[in-house]
């Protein structure tokens, strides 16, 4: 059940014109053609990652002024204010922001995080109840609370202020807060709306250091915090998968550059325990496979409290045991996450049949409440079917409680709003939902939810695409060309990093299985005469795949740079492979082979040789790719000199 690659055509004149304006390099001028920036002002913004002219001033955000002053009045009124947070990542940083901006500021401020497992998402009465009786006479939201109609109405009732500061999307009736801080504010307009919780976050606490301040140009105390501030609202940004573009390539590229400098006692041991705190650059995957995961364990296993305690606390020893405590977190929920996961393979071997159904609903007692969403993910990865993991209580105390996660473009919320009849309640949006339901309605809802996705597309058609920029020689996989690719970061969400293809590889060595019960593999590749270490993450299972060294494959994958004890080195970190298909492959390079730019890291292209060596890879490549007529003229190629033998 592989993927469908599909090598994306480019457009010569449109990539020349990009280099030609921009002054970039032709890799970078094709990557951007590819992402659709092409202009010569979305090209700029795209480049200008300074704080000064790629943030908006914090006063343009939607709300954010009115929503300050009361912030600020209630601050020097010593009023008791507390931060109303989230469980994940993005909630975690949220709530230390404003609650560090707050503390700086001299105001009496606490912050209260709901227990995944036992509060659910969001405002509650019940917690606002206890904020109530602990003395609350303001609560800002950070990351939720612009659906809360009812809670925010209680709030008012006990004669409490709330403001809100969210991004997720607000619906056709505001809360009536006494300030709603919010990109997608209706009536604003403003031209970005991607930001997520933690970066509104930091555009509120920027603001009211300058209340404080009583000027826009702040002083070294706010402005340390800032820095500080802004490594915060990149883990929340990178984790919470917004799209990295705009504001949000700002925040992250100076959150990257500013965290380990400015981070506080806590956040630096846990960038240790995650082993990324002495590399020579921090990059937004090392936030989103090393750092992130670590924060969301503790939210998943009900103790986010403890997260932003690790974000806040000033104390090395408390900063230790915390980090150490999360860090065990984490690995107790990744033994929880293969356990699942091994469980729910199982269920699929001896019930299912995945090659004949459109979805996946799978029940088994005691799940855990919060892994089956990662689960749920990994099992839609692997069979390409929206997948539905439902915990159930073996006593029958509380109905089955379902994480659910899409695959293929099919929307869940759709799919999930055509059989509600079936379930207590439901929630998400088209990538990942949540539903609670009576156990003894899961088979009726199977049948339903199955043909909810069948209408959305059909079983055939529940072959995920891939997408691929470019093919690549594995001998042009050098650092000159990695430092080019690398202007581009930070990668993420709408600015992945590049997916190449190299075809007709042979495997130098079999492949090695590393880490825990083999879960990834260790690969030697090799085209023509140039080599190069792959790894695939999770994919251990291919191991039996790959291991005829001989055979010729066609691999998809992302170019990255190792760094390991200082010496820099390109690897790739493989997406997909297949058996060599040199017809279907000729096909798919036929079908633009005009389009292709100039020094464009499709191999063959003879404006991109530059020596002999590479005229004589290039004449291997399309030898086996079944054009003789131009691998002779490329063996024929008059060196020194650029043109053809006549």
């Amino acid at each position: 059940m592989g993927l469908r690659w599909t090598l994306r055509a480019h457009d010569a004149r449109l990539v020349q014109e990009i280099e030609r304006l921009s002054k970039v390099s032709p890799v970078v001028a094709q990557i951007l053609a590819l992402r659709g920036i092409t202009q010569p002002d979305q090209i700029t913004n795209f480049f200008d990652l300074k704080m000064t002219t790629g943030l908006r001033p914090p006063e343009e955000l939607p709300g954010l002024p009115a929503a300050v002053a009361k912030i600020y009045s209630a601050i020097t009124d010593r009023k008791k204010i507390f931060i109303y947070g989230d469980y994940d990542a993005d909630g975690m940083t949220s709530t230390a922001i404003l609650f560090r901006c707050i503390k700086l500021i001299g105001g009496d401020v606490s912050y209260f995080v709901p227990n995944r497992l036992d509060d659910g998402y969001g405002l509650s009465i019940e917690a606002l109840e206890k904020l109530h009786h602990r003395g609350a006479q303001m609560i800002i939201t950070v990351d939720c609370g612009i659906a809360s109609i009812d809670e925010v109405e209680f709030a008012k009732q006990k004669e409490m202020q709330i403001i809100i500061t969210d991004h997720h999307h607000p619906g056709p009736v505001l809360p009536k807060a006494d300030g709603i801080v919010h990109p997608a504010l209706p009536g604003y307009g403003y031209p970005f709306t991607g930001l997520c919780g933690a970066g509104v976050a930091f555009k509120v606490a920027w603001a009211l250091c300058q209340a404080d301040h009583g000027s826009p140009k702040l002083p070294e105390k706010y402005r340390n915090f800032l820095f500080a501030a802004v490594s915060l609202a990149a883990i929340g940004t990178v984790c919470d998968v917004v799209p990295l573009l705009d504001e949000n390539r700002v925040i992250v590229h100076h959150g990257l550059n500013c965290m380990r400098q400015f981070a506080n006692p806590g956040l630096k041991h846990l960038l240790a325990l995650a082993k990324v705190i002495d590399k020579p650059k921090l990059g937004s995957e090392d936030i989103g496979f090393s750092v992130g995961p670590r924060l969301n364990a503790a939210g998943r296993l009900g103790q986010a409290q403890l997260g932003v305690e690790l974000l806040i606390c000033e104390s090395e020893d408390r900063a230790q045991a915390l980090a150490t405590y999360i860090d065990q977190l984490n690995q107790q929920r990744d033994t929880l996450d293969r356990r699942i996961l091994r469980a729910a393979k199982k269920l699929i071997k001896d019930n299912h049949q995945p090659e004949n159904e459109a979805a996946l609903v799978l029940t088994e007692p005691d799940w855990h409440l919060g892994v089956i969403g990662i689960a749920a993910g990994r099992i839609a990865g692997l069979y390409h079917r929206p997948t539905i993991m439902i915990s159930t209580d073996p006593l029958g105390n509380r109905p089955g409680v379902g994480s659910c996660r899409t695959s293929c473009g099919v929307d869940l919320y759709q799919a999930l709003s055509g059989c509600q009849e079936h379930l207590i309640k439901f929630g998400g949006h088209q990538a990942a939902a949540g539903l609670s339901i009576d156990p003894s309605k899961i088979d009726a809802f199977r049948e339903d939810f199955c043909e909810q996705v069948i209408s959305q597309v059909s079983v055939n058609d529940l072959v995920p695409d891939l997408d691929i920029d470019a093919e690549a020689m594995i001998g042009n996989l050098t650092m000159s060309m990695m430092n080019d690719l690398e202007k581009l970061a930070p990668f993420g969400q709408s600015n992945p990093r590049p997916v190449l293809c190299a075809t007709g590889v042979r495997l130098a060595a079999p492949p090695k299985t590393m880490g825990k019960e083999g879960r990834h593999l260790s690969l030697q590749l090799e085209q023509f005469d140039s080599k190069i270490r792959a790894v695939a993450f999770g994919k251990g299972e291919w191991a039996e795949d790959l291991s005829q060294v001989g055979q010729a494959f066609d691999f998809a994958f992302r170019p990255v740079v190792n760094d390991f004890r200082g010496r820099r080195s390109v690897e790739v970190q493989l997406i997909d492979f297949r058996p060599h298909q040199p017809a279907s492959t000729q096909a798919a390079l036929n079908s633009a082979p005009s389009s292709l730019p100039p020094n464009s890291l499709h191999p063959p292209h003879f404006d991109s040789i530059e020596n002999q060596e590479q005229a004589i890879q290039a004449a291997q490549y399309w030898d086996e790719n079944g054009d003789t007529s131009k691998a002779q003229q490329l063996r024929d190629w008059n060196w020194p000199g650029k043109a053809p033998r006549a």
